[in-house]
């Protein structure tokens, strides 16, 4: 998965495949790695919240694909809560 991908596909625990929306991607030196927020698509409505979820994400060599991973920590929890809510508040301001 590339950074600035707009949809991946996920496998739950299953083996069932959703196709989700990536909300945005980042990056953090601090811990290495990639993050990716995403939410399911087709299961809200306009009156609905959307369940965002976040994970891990380790590209493979050739950059196009990569690995979900569980996000481990309290503190990697931190920094995506931190970056989400610095997303969420900058749509606000743009919808003003």
């Amino acid at each position: 998965m590339e950074h600035g991908e707009k949809q991946i596909t996920v496998v739950d625990e299953n083996g069932n495949e959703q196709l989700c929306e990536i909300l945005f991607t980042f990056a953090s030196e601090e811990f290495g790695k990639s993050y990716v927020l995403y939410y399911p698509l087709g299961e809200q409505d306009d009156e609905e919240e959307i369940e965002i979820h976040a994970s891990s994400f380790e590209p493979t060599a050739d950059g196009v694909d990569g690995e979900l991973a569980p996000i481990e920590t309290e503190e990697e929890w931190d920094l995506v809560e931190e970056m989400l809510n610095t997303f969420l508040d900058n749509e606000e301001e743009e919808e003003k």
